[in-house]
């Protein structure tokens, strides 16, 4: 059986709410996805990571592009950079071996979107697919910090 998760994380990867805000979007995310009627309640995981975690699409993942010169990410490059950091990053520096050029991993062209966060806020198997404009504008307020989406599909 697969999962579809949507998580909801700040637009800055080092950003982390205070506990009470993060709370508050907890509370406000319970709203946005309520279970189907009879179905088994949605999982909402609310996490404080304590370094810079990557949150994937998982299986929606179909390309990595460099922002600078254009071209495809080496997926073995890629990989053997997630694989060595599954703890968490300590920096997203990296040269891309594209062109040689200084960058961050944070910004570079995931096609579905794919993030790097200290805080997270993750639902498993909702009954929806994508959350609003207006619904991420809510969850930014509720946390005080601006927020984008990733969705994985594992």
């Amino acid at each position: 059986m697969s999962d579809d998760v949507p998580s909801v994380i700040p637009t800055d990867p080092n950003w982390q709410p205070e506990p009470a805000a993060g709370a508050r979007a907890a509370a406000l995310m319970e709203t946005l996805v309520p279970g189907a009627p009879g179905a088994v309640e949605v999982d909402i995981d609310v996490t404080w990571h304590d370094m810079l975690a990557f949150v994937d699409c998982g299986q929606n993942l179909e390309r990595i592009g460099c922002p600078h010169c254009g071209n495809e990410i080496d997926t073995e490059w890629w990989g053997g950079l997630m694989d060595a950091h599954e703890e968490g990053f300590a920096t997203l520096a990296v040269t891309v071996p594209c062109c040689g050029t200084a960058t961050t991993l944070d910004v570079l062209e995931y096609d579905w979107p794919c993030g790097f966060a200290r805080f997270e806020i993750a639902v498993w198997n909702p009954e929806r697919i994508w959350f609003t404009d207006e619904e991420l504008t809510a969850l930014a307020e509720a946390l005080g910090h601006s927020v984008r989406q990733v969705r994985a599909h594992i």
